[in-house]
């Protein structure tokens, strides 16, 4: 049998033929397709980093997603995909399991898991960046010190197909608007009309903070400790947004001539905005999309929670492309990062699990991980924007060696499987260009294993009615 065609014969089984699990029954039903992705199988001995890596620290993390993903009853897209599936399975395994020391959790991953390489197609390493949970000082009342809004969900805000939203809003794939007359649904107010005066007189303002800069980064992290006047620890979390797509503000500036790229920080955007009030609002109605919050009933000293409903982990939790993983889904991740400073010298080598989400963050191997709350992580947050790679954890039911290791190869036949590639818009985030750094890894090999994303068995063209 040609080597090819065997290659195919085992992605084909990676997407289903996996026996008879509910998650095998459903890549059966339909593949598994990663658009624009290319992805090839490892072993463990080779990642870089994963024997000396603290496993048991990782494995609580993976239980905190266990906990939501066995008792969430309905879920949709990925969640209910066969990866999904897969990985429900295997935390009703963990749970079991629990407790485990660190030689324990590493042998319950290589027991469940197979590692794969994973890179946007084309790519020879994925793209990082850190977000982090602002504090910011703020106000129940205006002040003359406190004069941006920070808003809950409008009333008026509406996705299309849908009459009742609940607590989930749905952050991709949607149409959002407001509703005029029965049908029509039109644009939401965008960044610049909210800051100009939309909202005024909706008594949607959850608090006051002292300028459009501090409302604007809380959005960015979509969580943020407010300190009140009193004291108090105000929490609030992402909610819904407004539609519009996403624009870096910092894409502007760097366009514009106004910083340098290889100068752009956080910190220089808000020195650069507190210098130059008017422009600023200029700059920041670029970024029409604009994001609404609630209040939380988080302890001061909890954690923010993320998407997927667990509460984040700083240095193990990262923020994935939903439409294209399952929350909870374990990586490994391999990179050189200026996490003590601006120089990229901190060997980070980690397991981290997939638990929240962001409209920037979009691709197969793009991750913005959580570095916790307050200025030192906003600090360490800030300079992360750096090349890793990237090793996806399959659940092994899904692994195409291990459920095609006692099925008889089919008789080699030229053309059975056909591999496509896919491409996917994302409705609330535009295609923001990254930083173009050098290979931390070396490319993939170009096989028919590292460029397929979705084997599926060529069929005659169905009549059109």
């Amino acid at each position: 049998m040609a080597v090819g065609c065997r290659v195919c014969y085992l992605l084909a089984l990676l997407i289903g033929l996996a026996g008879q699990a509910p998650a095998a029954r459903a890549a059966e039903a339909e593949p598994i397709k990663f658009p624009d992705t290319q992805y090839e199988p490892a072993e463990w001995a080779d990642i870089d980093g994963w024997a000396n890596d603290d496993h048991a620290a990782a494995f609580s993390t993976f239980l905190a997603s266990c906990r939501v993903l066995t008792t969430t009853k309905q879920r949709s897209g990925r969640d209910a995909g066969p990866v999904g599936d897969a990985l429900k399975e295997v935390c009703t395994r963990a749970l079991a399991a629990i407790p485990l020391d660190d030689n324990g959790a590493t042998k319950f991953f290589e027991d469940n898991f197979t590692p794969l390489r994973i890179n946007k197609l084309g790519d020879s390493s994925g793209f990082l960046t850190g977000y982090y949970e602002p504090i910011i000082e703020g106000s129940r009342v205006p002040t003359g010190q406190f004069t941006a809004p920070l808003y809950r969900r409008p009333p008026n805000l509406v996705v299309a197909g849908r009459r009742k939203l609940g607590d989930a809003f749905p952050s991709k794939g949607v149409k959002v608007g407001r509703r005029v007359g029965r049908r029509k649904i039109v644009p939401y107010y965008d960044r610049g009309e909210i800051e100009n005066g939309a909202l005024d007189g909706w008594h949607l303002e959850i608090c006051w903070l002292r300028d459009p800069i501090d409302v604007l980064f809380a959005q960015i992290q979509g969580s943020a400790r407010v300190r009140l006047e009193d004291g108090t620890i105000l929490r609030v979390n992402y909610e819904s947004h407004n539609g519009w797509p996403y624009t870096p503000v910092g894409r502007v500036l760097i366009d514009r001539k106004i910083i340098p790229k290889d100068e752009m920080s956080m910190q220089h955007i808000r020195e650069w905005m507190d210098a130059n009030p008017d422009q600023a609002k200029e700059v920041r109605a670029q970024n029409k999309s604009y994001v609404f919050f609630r209040i939380t009933d988080l302890a001061t000293e909890d954690e923010a929670i993320g998407a997927e409903g667990a509460p984040l982990v700083p240095g193990r939790s990262i923020a994935i492309d939903h439409a294209l993983h399952a929350y909870g889904t374990p990586f490994f991740i391999a990179a050189d990062l200026p996490i003590a400073n601006e120089k990229a010298g901190t060997k980070f080598r980690r397991l981290m699990v997939g638990q929240d989400t962001g409209s920037a963050i979009v691709g197969p191997a793009r991750a913005d991980i959580y570095f916790g709350a307050g200025d030192e992580a906003a600090r360490m947050a800030g300079r992360i924007k750096s090349p890793g790679s990237f090793f996806m954890l399959l659940p092994r039911a899904l692994d195409p060696v291990e459920a095609g290791r006692d099925r008889p190869l089919p008789p080699e036949r030229p053309g059975a499987f056909t591999a496509s590639v896919s491409t996917m818009e994302d409705p609330t985030a535009v295609d923001v260009p990254l930083p173009e750094p050098k290979p931390a890894v070396e490319a993939a090999p170009k096989s028919a294993a590292a460029a397929a994303v979705a084997i599926t068995p060529k069929r005659k063209p169905r009549p059109k009615p």
